[in-house]
This record gives structure tokens, C-alpha cells and sequence, in this order.
């Protein structure tokens, strides 16, 4: 890559040329962004994985760019106007606004007004006017008049088209007005007549009116989806008066009526052309800038469930709760396989509550279930309350599960490929149920928009959405790791280097031949080739196997030195696992080469102490407050348990046990200013939180952090 992106893309991130470079050399030598993070720390200089994943965007933007001038040099070449000094100055710009600049002239474009003008034959005459020597410039205008052009103003307004469209292609010109979009642009959307009563959800912004850079990005993004859907009318731009004057100062050079020929151009220029454009650029900023903030959001959430605390393989009993149509309860074995589903009626209308307890009871002591999952959907306060009543023939936990996302789950083609013979209700009961055992694994079939952890995530740029939710799963699943004899596909096409066809040829050779035995064994696998097995092998785990590396983090291409660790301290490799005496003996210089260093070794020896060690932390149960079910139930000044179900750029929201979530808006998080409520709560973090305000006819919950102690 071009050595002065290299240093652009350095500045920008605050690290080194040389890491840079080895990074983009990385990716397109076809590692992905967990391995380069995890396995080549010595040629990254021990860049992280959100640095590395920087590293590539910035690489894959600068590669558009490059392509956008390609096309530029070649346009204008084809042109006859590429000069030697034009040439030169697109090759060195790496701005893609003052890209789009300086090819505006030479763009190509639809008949305009200063088109028909040319076409009448009054460039000449713009080019005098626009001089301003001219002092009768309409003496001068009487020689272009022809059939076409019939009277004097018709000539001299030929002409101010002409300037005009010179004016708005005008580098400088531009830049004078961006610097005042730039600095006192305000953001202002209004309701669209006759609309008000359809567009009430957006009443807030009927008369809007505040200053770009001061708009929160979910404001922003509420007023374009209320333009989108027809209600508002957005507008964004600075008051006229302050560029006008600047323009026409830069323009107008002198007092004479070619002058004055020129401020009415310039104005044209300014209200028709130029405004307009800088507008629509700001407007497409502002928006690319809000979709960048939801995204993080998003993408933050999205990592925080997917690394939620997994109670791990274990007999779950699951319900998926219901009124009118029953509760439904699943039982799973250890590896999350179905071994029975029944529907039980403990609530109204039914009622059935004798029959419910006594069902309940068996299945736990038949299918020798160790805890149970409920989702946190309709009737699960009820359901929660029912089963915690119940007494079983040996200790069980109860523990509430998010729902969100499980329907689209359960009517998937996943679902009904895993469970062809029953019915949506198992299915969303199995998915609970699975999320308890390992959200990871479970949350990873599901499109990560439909989890229901953020805002507007229709409203933003679907690509970049993807593009962003697709990595954050990725590096999640590989931060984790996981067990190659139970993954499934869906969660192996995430492991570096695999993708769909190889995770479906993993299962099935699993299939064909049983479990596997070693990592060495993956290269049977059809079509896994020496860099697949390369970027993969260290993110899966054999906890069978006979080497026990093969169940850690340590790369296969790295076992020779762990033996030779072994070796050197007369044990088997064996004697080196979990041993922490023996493991302190290792002096890490002897195997330092010119491939490894020492941020590797000390990963080994790391891994060693904790083979195989899942980042993720112990679950804990939670409970909500007695007697608290409905929103009517609420008081303010109550303090009640709760737990994180989303977080905004505004705020958190939490569940404390009713229907609605409470808000706990960014204010009301801690006593001083904070600018991200991720400073203070975590996804599903369970927390005390003090009812502020309750709004039952709205159905609003105000809560508040400040004041209240956290056990």
C-alpha cells in the first residue's frame, strides 16, 4: 500500500507505520482479524483485535478511494484536460470530499442551465463579465443576441448561469460554505401539513430546531426516519446570511455593473447550486455519523450477550411461558438435545395448577434436571413465582432467560432443519433453554438485528450493520472458542478461517468417522487446506484429546516449543499443564526466535497455568421483588432489583420485573457527568435501581441509580 496511507492510517490510530503495514500484509496474505490479534502479536507489534479491525476498514476505505481515483484520472484523461499538474494533485489527495472537488469540474452531468447557455453561445461573454473589467457589460451583451438568445437579459442571464455553475464548482467557493455548515449548521424538521395526527409518535419534532453538531445521534436518526416515512421535513443548513457575504466577497472584485452582474451569479450560485450540494453532503455526514454511533452501541450490546455468563453443559428444564395457550416445557440432556416436551396450564384461563406441579415434578426427577430456564416473555413473572413454590427431589436453580430473538428463532430454516417435527412453541422452549446452557453457541443462528439490543437498527446503513455485527460475533465466538466435537455448524462457520462450507464438511466427517482426536485429525477434513487448518486450529477444543495442548489456546504451530519447555525440565509435556511450580521454572529468553518472541511465550505460558479458560464469568441467578408483576404495582421512591436489558447513547433500560422496561436516562446513572452509559452499566448486569417516575397511562418508567447502593 501506498506509503503515505500507511502514516495516515497510523496518525489516525496512534500507533506505527511498520504495525500498520504488517497488519494490511496479514490481511491480504488471508488472515483473519482474531487470528492476527491472537497468533501474530510479533509482527503487530501486540495490536489488539479492535485495532486490527480498525487497521482493516481504514485498509479497505483507502482501497475505494483508490479505486474512485482511478476512475477520476480516467474520466478527465478520456477528456483531453488531464495535465500534468491536475494529474499530480488527484494521485496525492487522500480527502474524498476534495476528491469529489476537484473533479466537479470535469464530472460529467445532466443538461443545465449553463449547458443551454454554452449551447447559445454566451461563454464568451460569461468569461468577460466574470473578469468585471467590463464597464456596460449590456453594450457588450447586444453582440450574442441570434435567434436564440432575443433580447439583452436573456444574453446576460445566460451568462450568470454560466458563472453561476463555474462559481459552485469552485474549490475555494465550496470550502467557504462547508466552513460554515461546519460551524453553524443547525438541524430543523417541521411536520408536514395535514399529516399531524398520523405523525403523532413524532410530535417532539413537529418545530424542531438546534445545532448540528450538538444532535444526539438517536435524535437525528428519529427525525430522517419520520422524513422517510412522509411525516417531517428535515432540513439541514446555517443561516444564509454569513456565507453569502463571504462568497460575494471572494467573487466580487470591483463596483461596476459587471460586478454586479457577478453578486447576482454568486447569489444564483449560492441558492441554487451551491447550498443544495453542501447540504446534501452535511446531511449524508451527519447521517454516516449517527449510524456510526448506533452501530457502536449496537455492537457493544451485541458483545456483551454473546459473552454473557453461560451455566454450561448441564440438564435444563425449560419453559416458554404462556396463558391461553399453555406454558411449554421442554427437557434437554447436557448436550442440549431433546429428550421430552409436554404444555402445561398453571395460569388463567385454565388454570390447572395441580396437574402442572405434579408434571413438573416427574420430569425433573425422570430426566434428572438440574436447573431451569424461563423465558422473560409474557406470563414469566407468574410462571417464575408457580415453579419456585413447587418442591423437587433435589436442589434446583431458577434462572430467567431473554427471549428476544427466540421467535425468529423457532420459524427459522435452522430450526426446522434441527427439529423438522415440531411445532415453533418446542423450538422457542429449546432455545431458552439452550441459552442458559451457553448464550454463545445458541445466539449465533440467529440474525443478530433481530436480538433486540439496540435502536434504529433499521434506520442505519444495513451493510456497514452487518459488516460490524457479523465481527463482533466472530471475534466473540473466537475469544470464547469451541469444543470441535459439539459446535455446531452455525457456530464453527464463525471460528477464523472456516466459514459455511468448511463447518459444514467439519459435522459432517464428524458424522462419518465420530469424534475427533486431535487437531492433527482436522486436516482430513475435505477441503481444509494448509491455511484454513492454520487460521482455525488454536480457537478449537478437544477437551477428549490425548495431547492436552489440543484442548487450549496454544497453536498447534507452537507445540514443538512446549515440548521443548518439557524436555528441558526433564517431564513429560503433561507434568507442564495446570502446574504452576513447574511452569514458574520455564525461562521464557531460551525460546525466543526470530518468528516468536516473548508477547507468545508469555501467551503459552499463560495458557499452561489454564488451559483452555473461558473468558466468560459465573452466572449468577437473579430475582426479581416479591409482589411486584404490572406496572400499576410500581411507587416511586421504591427500590427494586433489576436487571440491564439495553443501552442507548441516552441511557439504560432495565427490566424490574413488569412488562415495560424503565429507563434510566444517562443523567440519572451517577452523580457526575458521564458521556457513555457503558461507563457505568453492563448488559444484563443485574443492579438496584430506585423508581423515580411512574407514568401508567403512557406506560413510562423512570429509574434512577443516583443515591441507591449496590450489594
Amino acid at each position: 500500500m501506498n506509503p503515505h496511507i500507511l502514516e495516515i492510517i497510523a496518525q489516525q490510530l496512534r500507533v506505527k507505520n511498520n504495525q500498520v503495514k504488517n497488519t494490511l500484509e496479514l490481511l491480504n496474505e488471508g488472515a483473519t482479524v482474531p487470528f492476527i490479534s491472537r497468533y501474530r502479536k510479533e509482527r503487530t507489534g501486540s495490536l489488539d483485535e479492535v485495532q486490527v479491525l480498525q487497521i482493516k476498514e481504514l485498509g479497505e476505505k483507502f482501497n475505494e478511494l483508490e479505486k474512485r481515483r482511478e476512475t477520476v484520472l480516467k474520466t478527465i484523461k478520456e477528456q483531453e484536460n488531464l495535465t500534468p499538474e491536475l494529474k499530480d494533485r488527484i494521485e496525492n489527495c487522500y480527502d474524498p470530499v476534495e476528491l469529489e472537488d476537484i473533479y466537479l469540474p470535469y464530472k460529467p452531468k445532466r443538461r443545465t442551465k449553463a449547458t443551454i447557455a454554452r449551447e447559445r453561445g454566451l461563454e464568451p461573454l460569461a468569461k468577460i463579465i466574470i473578469k468585471q473589467f467590463e464597464r456596460d457589460p449590456e453594450s457588450r451583451a447586444a453582440v450574442f443576441l441570434n435567434e436564440d438568445v432575443e433580447t439583452v437579459e436573456d444574453a446576460l442571464s445566460g451568462a450568470r448561469d454560466i458563472m453561476a455553475e463555474w462559481i459552485s464548482e469552485n474549490e475555494k467557493a465550496r470550502n467557504i460554505v462547508r466552513r460554515e455548515f461546519e460551524r453553524n449548521a443547525a438541524i430543523a424538521s417541521k411536520v408536514v401539513k395535514g399529516k399531524e395526527d398520523e405523525a403523532e409518535k413524532y410530535r417532539d419534532y413537529f418545530d424542531w430546531n438546534e445545532p448540528l453538531k450538538k444532535c444526539p445521534s438517536h435524535r437525528l436518526l428519529a427525525m430522517r426516519r419520520g422524513e422517510n416515512e412522509g411525516f417531517l421535513r428535515v432540513s439541514v443548513k446555517p443561516d444564509e446570511t454569513k456565507p453569502l457575504e463571504n462568497l460575494t466577497r471572494f467573487f466580487v472584485k470591483g463596483n461596476n455593473a459587471s460586478a454586479q452582474q457577478v453578486e447576482l451569479a454568486v447569489k444564483d450560485s449560492f441558492k441554487r447550486l451551491i447550498e443544495p450540494s453542501i447540504e446534501t453532503e452535511f446531511a449524508a455526514l451527519s447521517k454516516e455519523k449517527a449510524d456510526e454511533e448506533a452501530i457502536k452501541v449496537f455492537a457493544e450490546n451485541l458483545r456483551q450477550l454473546l459473552l454473557a455468563p453461560p451455566l454450561g453443559q448441564k440438564r435444563i428444564l425449560a419453559i416458554d411461558p404462556g396463558y391461553r395457550t399453555g406454558c411449554k416445557v421442554v427437557c434437554l440432556d447436557e448436550q442440549g438435545n431433546l429428550l421430552h416436551n409436554d404444555t402445561i396450564y398453571p395460569h388463567k384461563p385454565q388454570e390447572d395448577r395441580k396437574m402442572a406441579a405434579k408434571k413438573l415434578s416427574s420430569m425433573v426427577e425422570v430426566y434428572k434436571i438440574e436447573a431451569l430456564a424461563i423465558g422473560n416473555g409474557t406470563a414469566s413473572r407468574e410462571t417464575e413465582a408457580f415453579v419456585k413454590k413447587l418442591r423437587y427431589n433435589r436442589e434446583i436453580r431458577v434462572y430467567v432467560v431473554s427471549e428476544d430473538g427466540a421467535s425468529v428463532y423457532s420459524a427459522s430454516s435452522v430450526a426446522r432443519q434441527e427439529f423438522p417435527q415440531y411445532d415453533v412453541t418446542v423450538r422457542g422452549a429449546i432455545s431458552i433453554g439452550r441459552r442458559l446452557m451457553d448464550p454463545l453457541a445458541e445466539l449465533v443462528k440467529i440474525d443478530p438485528k433481530s436480538i433486540g439490543v439496540g435502536q434504529y437498527q433499521h434506520d442505519v446503513d444495513q451493510k456497514k450493520l452487518k459488516n460490524s455485527l457479523d465481527s463482533v460475533v466472530e471475534l466473540s465466538v473466537n475469544a470464547v472458542g469451541v469444543n470441535l466435537n459439539t459446535a455446531s455448524q452455525h457456530l464453527l462457520t464463525y471460528i477464523s478461517g472456516l466459514g459455511p462450507q468448511l463447518a459444514q464438511n467439519i459435522v459432517d466427517y464428524r458424522k462419518k468417522n465420530g469424534l475427533f482426536k486431535s487437531r492433527e485429525e482436522l486436516k482430513k477434513v475435505a477441503r481444509m487446506g494448509p491455511k484454513a487448518f492454520e487460521q482455525a486450529a488454536g480457537f478449537l477444543r478437544i477437551p477428549e484429546a490425548e495431547n492436552p495442548l489440543d484442548n487450549s489456546a496454544v497453536h498447534p504451530e507452537s507445540y514443538h516449543i512446549v515440548q521443548q519447555m518439557a524436555a528441558d525440565l526433564n517431564g513429560e509435556l503433561t507434568d507442564l499443564v495446570r502446574n504452576e511450580e513447574r511452569v514458574s521454572k520455564i525461562d521464557l529468553t531460551k525460546y525466543v526466535t526470530a518468528e516468536i518472541g516473548l508477547p507468545t511465550l508469555n501467551d503459552i505460558k499463560n495458557e499452561l497455568l489454564k488451559p483452555g479458560r473461558d473468558p466468560r464469568k459465573p452466572i449468577k441467578v437473579f430475582e426479581f421483588a416479591e409482589g411486584i408483576f404490572s406496572i400499576e404495582d410500581l411507587k416511586e421512591g421504591m427500590v427494586l432489583p433489576g436487571i440491564v436489558n439495553n443501552i442507548t447513547k441516552f441511557g439504560a433500560f432495565v427490566d424490574v420485573g413488569v412488562k415495560q422496561s424503565g429507563l434510566i436516562h444517562i443523567s440519572e446513572l451517577a452523580d457526575r457527568f458521564i458521556s457513555d452509559p457503558n461507563e457505568i452499566v453492563k448488559l444484563h448486569q443485574h443492579i438496584k435501581v430506585r423508581v423515580k417516575e411512574v407514568d401508567v397511562s403512557r406506560k413510562r418508567i423512570q429509574l434512577s441509580l443516583k443515591g441507591v447502593e449496590q450489594g
